[in-house]
């Protein structure tokens, strides 16, 4: 049985979605990539975008995919998208081309209000709302939401354990009582504690956020995607501890330079400029000790973690 009639059972945790790939040489790449360890989330990821352009181009020809690149209405940053996983399909077929360059344009997130997110989350089913107000207080992708198992939730510490996505850190965080409850209202029908698929997961989203939009006549909710609840975390985070080492270590980030952002959006959102202190956060006792010594004071304790200040 060769590789790319046994991938369907064994490619992706939901085989069903390898039945709507059409180019057994586009599964035959997934299946490549699924030997060499890459995450199911950039094995899906690249399917998708290869598939988005055997639908209007010959896949095996570059020049026409080239064409079809330049000419769509895409923006940068999704071309650049495309040029890259194309370019490692061609490596799996043994073949070359001169490559595109697009530049990625650096655009900053769309950050919502919280009672927003909360319009929409009070509007879902409880399942589809409990998934939200997950992503809400943990800043998790959606991705990595995807993976919790019921034995990632600490009942008595109200902790859950987040298995990284992209590169990043695995963290566990606390979460409020209210999503606790929530969970434990699910059934356990499964080791894992969302079933969906994250394409399904987004089709929902999407519907259930544009009625949302349509009811309260607000359309500014249309802007919000399952990964803005992760940007707004950040932004909150950062503006509530002034700390970005804390916030790159809540959101797993290997660089703080990937978290740096967030001090922008929070300069703009806020003006900052009557503050009259540094704030720093305090992981373990050894950053407590050390906070102390340069004349930290403390202020308080969230979620686990204590804040302190000294005057600039």
């Amino acid at each position: 049985m060769s590789a790319i009639s046994t991938a369907p059972v064994q490619l992706l945790a939901n085989p069903k979605k390898i039945k709507f790939i059409k180019n057994p040489t586009v599964l035959s790449y997934a299946w490549e990539l699924k030997k060499n360890g890459r995450a199911e989330s950039t094995i899906e990821s690249n399917i998708e975008r290869l598939e988005r352009l055997a639908r209007l181009c010959d896949l095996d020809d570059p020049e026409q995919v080239k064409i079809v690149i330049a000419t769509a209405k895409w923006q940068n940053s999704t071309k650049a998208d495309l040029v890259q996983k194309y370019d490692g399909y061609l490596k799996h077929l043994g073949k070359t081309w001169t490559r595109p360059k697009y530049k990625r344009q650096s655009k900053i997130p769309y950050i919502p209000t919280e009672k927003e997110l909360d319009s929409i989350i009070q509007s879902g089913s409880p399942k589809t709302a409990t998934f939200l107000q997950f992503l809400k207080e943990t800043g998790a992708r959606h991705g990595e939401t995807m993976l919790l198992k019921w034995t990632d939730i600490n009942q008595e510490k109200r902790t859950v354990y987040i298995h990284a996505e992209k590169g990043s850190n695995d963290r566990i965080l606390r979460i409020s009582e209210q999503l606790l409850t929530m969970l434990n209202r699910m059934k356990k029908t499964n080791d894992k504690v969302f079933q969906p698929t994250k394409s399904g997961l987004r089709g929902t989203f999407t519907s259930l956020r544009n009625r949302t939009a349509l009811k309260l006549s607000n359309p500014r909710l249309r802007k919000i995607h399952l990964h803005t609840f992760r940007h707004w975390r950040a932004t909150t985070e950062q503006h509530k501890t002034h700390d970005i080492y804390h916030v790159k270590q809540f959101l797993g980030h290997k660089s703080v330079q990937s978290t740096e952002v967030y001090i922008h959006i929070d300069s703009m959102m806020s003006d900052y400029a009557s503050d009259n202190y540094i704030t720093k956060v305090a992981h373990n006792i050894e950053e407590d000790a050390k906070l102390i010594e340069v004349g930290f004071e403390f202020v308080t304790e969230r979620d686990g973690l204590k804040i302190y200040r000294k005057r600039k």
